[in-house]
């Protein structure tokens, strides 16, 4: 069960300094519109990497109280994969083809961190 969430601890930690230090340009070599400003995609960086803190703080000091757990993200990976997968039926991801096979396997992974966890837990 380490192994799952130290991986997700790198998955969403990159993605999510990656978000916060160079939005627009992330956005446009995924292929995902970019908005007018890099605020949205900051914000959703920093949420990305509070996770992946919160986690790494409950793996680190197993007595602190209040991190993220198993329990916690698992509800976390299956929504977030859910509206990934809706955006994409709907049409509304990526303009491109690029962004929408990112779009896709950001669902998938996120469908197999959620899956992971919940036959290990």
């Amino acid at each position: 069960m380490q192994q799952i969430l130290w991986a997700e601890i790198a998955i969403k930690g990159t993605t999510g300094v990656v978000l916060i230090v160079v939005p627009l340009i992330t956005l446009t070599l995924a292929g995902i519109e970019k908005p007018n400003s890099g605020l949205w995609p900051r914000l959703t960086g920093a949420l990305i990497l509070s996770i992946a803190v919160s986690v790494w703080i409950g793996l680190t000091y197993p007595e602190a109280r209040g991190s993220i757990g198993p329990a916690a993200l698992v509800p976390i990976n299956l929504i977030s994969a859910a509206i990934l997968i809706a955006a994409l039926v709907m049409g509304a991801a990526a303009p491109t083809r690029r962004g929408k096979l990112i779009v896709a396997a950001g669902a998938v992974v996120l469908l197999a961190l959620g899956f992971l966890e919940i036959a290990h837990a």
